[in-house]
């Protein structure tokens, strides 16, 4: 049975960093992953010069039900058939670390890897909920943060409790490619080619086409 499938150790420890390495956190439940989370994950690497995506898996997310949740091997099997870059990490390290929120996730990823350079990943749908993250606002204060254009979402970023707090740490689009260089709070909006896809669609049998 699907649910029964056995998660592949390597897939429990966090990846492997080199000193100085500039590494993206892309994280979710992926439930289902989809093109959309690829082209974020795509326009990620590229724009902001990471060594690293590190696509993070998560067991589950607090904010959302667990009832339409599908296992964890299965949800990391489906990213892996999504992704082509061998600097894209499919992981799901976070199973082991016995937390449930972003936040206490990105503290153990900065204590463990002190030589590396971290910007955390979202679509900017993700920016409308942002404030609901607990400790939402320490989250901004550990990594610079790249939200990623996405469908609907542009106009909605901008008046975003996230966006609006730290307005003032806003960096200009054009110096993506060094947000890794600043002190968080940090954070760069980037446009982009948008997917309509998304994971609740899928989920109920509705597949968008690509605008």
């Amino acid at each position: 049975m699907a649910a029964d499938r056995a998660l592949d150790q390597r897939y429990l420890t966090m990846p492997h960093t080199e000193r100085g390495m500039v590494i993206g956190l892309f994280g979710g439940s992926f439930n289902p992953p989809h093109e959309g989370h690829a082209l974020v994950a795509e326009i990620a690497m590229r724009r902001l010069g990471l060594d690293q995506l590190w696509w993070m898996v998560t067991p589950g997310n607090p904010l959302k039900s667990r009832t339409e949740l599908a296992p964890l091997a299965d949800r990391i099997a489906a990213c892996e058939n999504l992704v082509t870059d061998p600097r894209i990490k499919i992981t799901a390290f976070e199973q082991t670390l016995g937390v449930s929120y972003t936040a206490n996730t990105l503290a153990k990823v900065k204590a463990r890897n002190p030589h590396a350079h971290f910007i955390w990943v979202m679509g900017a749908d993700n920016l409308r909920t942002f404030h609901h993250w607990q400790k939402w606002r320490l989250i901004a204060e550990t990594f610079p943060i790249a939200v990623i254009d996405r469908p609907g979402a542009t106009l909605a970023y901008l008046s975003s409790t996230m966006a609006q707090a730290f307005s003032h740490a806003r960096i200009d689009e054009d110096d993506a490619g060094v947000l890794w260089k600043k002190q968080a709070p940090a954070w760069v909006f980037i446009h982009g080619p948008r997917s309509t896809l998304s994971s609740t669609a899928l989920r109920n049998g509705n597949s968008p086409h690509h605008k």
